[in-house]
Parts: structure tokens; C-alpha cells; sequence
């Protein structure tokens, strides 16, 4: 398939700057991917659109305040992002500056904060923290929410709230699953109440989420890897639904990915790995049965995700209705529920 196949307009005012007032209170476009039908509603329906022993699974991964901002020794400006953190004061990093920082280079972060450049892997940059503090205290200190290229406004308090899931629980992410933004506590336990269960699973989201597809031929596309695991536990729960005839529900397209990613021999097996997994029309699904998710960026590797889920021209036709309706996009914005497409 061409990128131009997952384009579509898409008017400015339609991208969402900042969530809805309370979490839930977003609306929600429900698409039958079987027959293609489409039903507007809100984020509270989906209390009634889940069955008793539906299983939803959520990514619990916490967004980390992963940008930071200072100088090269030279005195260049310099914005870092960081990546992933690989150690206790190792991580890789985008690097945005006037000139490639070299290997050994010296930046100057925060309030007294240095990293070394150490080595270079593609697009990232290998970074180790000096001083007795680790990666992670040290960007909770100095750090500030990474929101997404499209979101304006710079990182408030608010943002520190709302742009993480309330059961986050396992930092490493710089951007949120944000289908799960939507859910609050509340809600959480009416589904609960109405015997639907709840399972996770942690898959940390990389800032090459938001990086564009740069070929036209998608099978020259190569995907970001992203760090994702899968508890036991969450096995156990999938084969139980399974047993009693219930549907698995993926809490956003990286609980997807990450669950598919796990089944590549056709069951899912808990542990940890890196995933690649670039899913594109024609991909055989062998886990998910339903998916709730945001609506995407066009051309963006997430479009195609869904695309292939719900079916290319229901999603399409999808989308369209969506703008005409003026529903909210990205990752502020409202929610889709999609019954999975059929497979051939």
C-alpha cells in the first residue's frame, strides 16, 4: 500500500489543545467493522457497550517529563527529548541544536544537570547523567511534560494531570496511551461492577510515535522499536475470556501492539521484548476483537493500524463523518470504539 492511501483533511480547529473538561465527557464513534455502521455517542456508553466477561486490557505505562532544556559547553542552545531510559544515568535521546552534539560533548540541562554524548544510534543519541541521582529523579527535578508536536501550548500543570492515564503506574513513556485517558476511576469500577474485567500490560510509548512516514512504498517503512511486557497474569486473563466466550477489549493501539506483538506464534506468551511490529491492512489479528482509540494523524503508522482493523473504507468513511460531526482529534481529542473488521 502508498502513504497517500491514509491521507485525509483534516481542518485545524478539529485538533484538540487541551482535554475535555472531565475525564469521560469526551464524545465516542462507535464502527461496526463488520458492517460498517456508525453510531454517535459519548465515552459513558461504552458502560453498556462492553459485555459481562469482555476483558479490557490497558497499557499501565506513565508518561515521564522526558524534555529538557540548556546548553552545549560550546554555549549552543539545545532541546533534548529523551528517548528511553537504559540505565540508572544512561539514556537515548533526540537532540534537537544548531549542530550535532559529537560524541564526548559536554550539555549543560536544568539547573545543573550534564550529560556526555557517548555514541550515536540512528536518530538517537547515547547519553550518560553524571551526579548520584538517576535518570528518572533527575527528569522529575529538571523535566517537563514531552506533549505532542501538534498540541501548542507549553506544558502546565494541568497537562502534568491530564496527560496521564489514572492508572499509570510504570515510567517510561514520553507520550501517553491516551484511549486511556478517558477512563477515570469512576467509570473503572462501574465496569467492574458489570463483570467486565480488567488486565494490563505495560508497553512504554517512543517519541517515534509522532515521527512522520517518510516513503510513499510502505513496505519500505521502517517502524520505531518500543519496550513493551506482558505479565503472566494477563495470559491467564486472555485465555480465560477466551474460554468463556468472552471479547478482548485493547485499551489503545499500543495495548494492541502490544498483545499482537506477544502472540507472533499465535498465542500470547508473557515476558518482556522490543516490538517493530508495523501493522498494515492484511495483518492477520490474533488477539484483539475490539479496540478503543483516538483518531490519528493522517498518513501516520496509527491510522494504518486502525485502518487494518476496523477495514480500510469503513474507517475511511469513518473519519470523514467524524470531521463532518466536529468531533475533537488526536490526543486530547474524542474516542472511536471499533468492532474489529472480518478477516480473510
Amino acid at each position: 500500500m502508498q502513504l497517500d492511501d491514509f491521507d485525509y483533511e483534516l481542518p485545524q480547529e478539529l485538533i484538540a489543545q487541551v482535554p475535555a473538561a472531565e475525564r469521560g465527557a469526551s464524545r465516542l464513534l462507535h464502527l461496526d467493522g463488520v458492517s460498517g455502521a456508525l453510531v454517535d455517542g459519548s465515552f459513558a456508553d461504552i458502560l453498556r457497550l462492553l459485555d459481562p466477561g469482555d476483558l479490557l486490557v490497558v497499557n499501565d505505562t506513565r508518561v515521564i517529563k522526558a524534555r529538557l532544556t540548556g546548553n552545549k559547553s560550546s554555549g549552543g542552545r539545545i532541546e533534548v527529548m529523551i528517548e528511553r531510559v537504559t540505565g540508572a544515568h544512561a539514556a537515548f535521546a533526540q537532540i534537537r541544536a544548531s549542530h550535532a552534539p559529537k560524541p564526548g560533548s559536554v550539555l549543560r540541562l536544568g539547573d545543573g544537570v550534564e550529560a556526555t554524548v557517548t555514541g550515536r544510534e540512528d536518530d538517537l543519541y547515547a547519553l550518560t547523567f553524571s551526579g548520584e541521582t538517576d535518570v528518572f529523579g533527575l527528569l522529575e527535578r529538571h523535566g517537563s511534560v514531552p506533549l505532542p508536536p501538534y498540541i501548542t501550548h507549553t506544558a502546565d500543570a494541568e497537562d502534568e494531570n491530564r496527560y496521564q492515564t489514572v492508572y499509570a503506574s510504570v515510567p517510561g513513556a514520553v507520550a501517553a496511551p491516551t484511549a486511556g485517558l478517558h477512563f477515570d476511576a469512576a467509570l473503572l469500577d462501574a465496569l467492574r461492577m458489570r463483570g467486565i474485567r480488567l488486565a494490563t500490560l505495560t508497553l512504554h510509548v517512543g517519541a517515534g510515535t509522532f515521527q512522520p512516514v517518510r516513503v510513499q512504498d510502505l513496505a519500505q517503512h521502517r517502524m520505531h522499536s518500543e519496550w513493551y511486557s506482558l505479565p503472566q497474569a494477563t495470559v491467564d486473563a486472555l485465555r480465560a475470556t477466551r474460554a468463556a466466550g468472552g471479547r478482548v477489549v485493547a485499551v489503545g493501539t499500543t495495548s494492541l501492539r502490544a498483545l499482537e506483538s506477544a502472540a507472533a506464534d499465535g498465542e500470547p506468551v508473557a515476558g518482556a521484548a522490543e516490538t517493530r511490529l508495523f501493522i498494515l491492512p492484511g495483518y492477520r489479528f490474533r488477539v484483539v476483537d475490539r479496540l478503543i482509540t483516538n483518531f490519528h494523524l493522517p498518513k501516520s503508522t496509527l491510522l494504518m493500524l486502525v485502518s487494518a482493523f476496523g477495514g480500510v473504507e469503513h474507517v475511511r468513511r469513518a473519519y470523514r463523518h467524524a470531521v463532518a460531526q466536529r468531533y475533537r482529534f488526536f490526543s486530547y481529542g474524542d474516542a472511536m470504539l471499533i468492532d474489529r473488521a472480518p478477516q480473510a
